[in-house]
């Protein structure tokens, strides 16, 4: 990754947390899959428009080193992170 790409990356980060902080985003990283890594949100919106905005607005997608797909889910069940004994 060169400088500029790092700082897009930050800015990400930032973005998507400040999602997470408000709720609109229940959980978010990266996925380490063996063809290639990708990031991974769960949002919580209203709408799909919600959810677009989210992502259009993300500064590396704006700048084009990232791209979305959105997916539908109805989740069946869900629990919080648990203490490593």
């Amino acid at each position: 990754m060169n400088p500029q790409e790092r700082d897009l990356m930050q800015q990400h980060v930032v973005h998507i947390r400040s999602y997470f902080e408000s709720g609109s985003v229940l959980a978010f990283g990266p996925v380490l899959a063996p063809e290639g890594s990708f990031g991974m949100a769960i949002l919580n919106v209203p709408d799909l428009s919600a959810a677009q905005n989210i992502l259009e607005t993300d500064p590396s997608v704006v700048a084009g080193l990232n791209r979305f797909e959105i997916y539908p889910m109805h989740l069946g069940g869900a629990q919080g992170a648990r203490e490593s004994s």
